[in-house]
């Protein structure tokens, strides 16, 4: 079974093509561009690269959030149009869970962390177990100070939060706050497929976000209405 999978929930545009076996091949850009002009043209580039075509494909995954509003909306919205095309079911998965399979068979709890502004994270706690990723705390919005209260044990910390809140993790946790390295720590699409491989498919118009926060211009939004600036 071949699945390909992209993650557009931040600033990474990562795809890959893989089976149950092995990573057949993965592209990811981290660049200034917006994921709407990037992902179709690294989808087309890497089937050509592998002599596939979408028909060859059984399945399509893609993260489903947390992350980028506008980053999630594309990735999902793409993933939808390849698989009704092609008539093929897809699978949603968790941006952290995905990230947290960038470091898998860890002896310590897998900690991802996205930055979602205002002083927070987008968070989950994970066990590597039996050879499967495990949830242990399901996902949410949570600042650094009260993650940190929650860390008991050394504590593998992943994702693109690691970079803007290494240092204050550090100062927080000592010697329990660990890192994955540099090229690890970044979403990847091989890790969405390898997590979608443990899930069921489901019909493309199953597909959703799961965004764990409301958007900027909604939050605006219910500020301005409650000083009465918008009736």
């Amino acid at each position: 079974m071949k699945i390909l999978a992209i993650d557009t929930s931040a600033v990474t545009a990562t795809v890959c093509v893989a089976d149950e076996n092995k990573t057949l091949g993965e592209i990811s850009y981290t660049t200034a561009l917006t994921h709407s002009q990037t992902i179709m043209p690294m989808i087309d580039e890497l089937l050509k690269g592998l002599n596939l075509t979408i028909k060859d494909i059984d399945a399509f995954a893609c993260s489903n959030g947390p992350g980028s509003f506008t980053g999630l909306r594309i990735g999902i919205g793409t993933i939808k149009g390849l698989a009704f095309g092609a008539d093929k079911e897809v699978v949603g998965v968790s941006t952290l869970e995905a990230l947290s399979y960038n470091v898998p068979f860890s002896d310590y709890i897998i900690s991802p962390i996205m930055d979602a502004r205002r002083n927070q994270v987008y968070n989950a706690f994970y066990r590597f177990e039996d050879g499967k990723m495990k949830c242990i705390k399901e996902p949410r919005a949570i600042s650094i100070e009260d993650l940190a209260l929650e860390i008991t044990e050394k504590t593998v910390f992943v994702g693109d939060g690691v970079l803007p809140y290494k240092e204050k993790l550090t100062e927080l946790l000592g010697d329990k706050a660990l890192f994955a390295p540099a090229n690890l720590c970044l979403q990847r699409a091989s890790s969405v497929a390898m997590a979608a491989f443990d899930k069921e498919t489901v019909h493309p118009r199953e597909l959703t976000a799961i965004y764990l926060r409301k958007s900027q211009a909604e939050r605006e939004l219910e500020e301005k209405t409650k000083k009465g600036l918008i009736l």
